[in-house]
């Protein structure tokens, strides 16, 4: 049976063009027009509690960045500059007293005029709330079941596949609900030529005599900023590492496959179509990776520490 997604943790106020908004009243019109298509972009950040008891962000700088250049890349200008957006994602965290928890700005075109051509002016929302491991407690430890789906992952030339779109996760939607409903976890999308692509919202690893492997970011998959983080981990442990097209079938005779990503974090896969990876458990590429990340998030790796801002 299909598990119940748990319902968000709801925080005391999100940040709305410049306020701190009670949470009930975090409000648009029903004719806001990226409801009606798609052109909205965001992030996924998490911020992680530090052994001093305060709270710091992972890679914030980066994911602002990335934000911009999705919303330059959908011809959207954002009214407020990158630091105004850094200390958004500060100032709701400190105003919720989270030293944990999931950041989501949004910026989107607002009401006004409707029509695939209209331009209305562009809004900016950031809410934080509590998530714990998106694939699972159990799915971090032991690793999850996989299917490959029956949907492709979108081209470059049909949807700017290097920008984090609302619109774009349509795609991701139904290849995550299809594996659900087959008894799966997660799903992994093909490209247009058929190699492996990305998750549903997650890149893909694979560990094979001792070699790290992951998709081109010319292949047409977001540019995970964990993604990111895992290469620097692996090229700082002397773990070599190919960014290189692979098929279905080396994905299933992997010793090891794990999926990254912000709310994923870095999580096993021990399964995909029913064909075990590797031992079927955790291999000891991933858990060594898993172990470093891990630890920098929590501001336990000072090699690292630029990967942290503070709340």
């Amino acid at each position: 049976m299909q598990k119940k997604p748990e319902p968000i943790r709801k925080a005391d106020v999100i940040w709305m063009d410049g306020k701190l908004v009670p949470w009930a009243d975090a409000k648009v019109h029903v004719l806001t027009h990226s409801l009606h298509y798609g052109v909205a972009v965001f992030e996924g950040i998490r911020a992680y509690p530090q052994p001093d008891g305060r709270g710091a962000v992972f890679r914030l700088r980066e994911h602002v960045r990335r934000l911009f250049e999705s919303a330059h890349i959908c011809l959207m200008e954002i009214p407020y500059t990158k630091e105004q957006v850094v200390e958004a994602c500060r100032e709701v965290l400190r105003a919720n007293k989270m030293t944990e928890g999931y950041l989501r700005p949004l910026a989107y075109h607002s009401d006004g005029a409707m029509g695939v051509g209209a331009v209305n002016p562009v809004k900016l929302t950031v809410a934080t709330w509590y998530w714990g491991a998106y694939l699972g407690e159990e799915g971090l430890k032991k690793g999850i079941r996989v299917k490959i789906s029956s949907y492709t992952r979108m081209h470059m030339n049909s949807d700017p596949t290097r920008a984090k779109v609302t619109g774009h996760y349509l795609n991701g939607v139904l290849a995550k609900r299809e594996a659900l409903v087959a008894g799966y976890d997660e799903a992994i999308l093909l490209d247009q030529q058929g190699f492996v692509g990305e998750a549903t919202g997650e890149n893909v690893f694979v560990v094979r005599d001792g070699t790290l492997y992951t998709p081109p970011v010319a292949g047409g998959i977001l540019e995970g900023i964990t993604r990111d983080s895992i290469l620097k981990i692996a090229k700082d442990k002397g773990i070599p590492v190919e960014e290189r097209r692979f098929s279905r079938d080396y994905l299933y005779c992997a010793d090891e496959a794990f999926m990254c990503g912000t709310a994923a974090e870095i999580t096993p896969v021990r399964e995909v179509d029913d064909r075990r990876i590797g031992a079927g458990e955790m291999g000891p590429l991933t858990k060594e990776i898993q172990s470093v990340f891990f630890r920098a998030v929590r501001g336990q790796e000072p090699r690292y520490a630029e990967w942290l801002t503070t709340i």
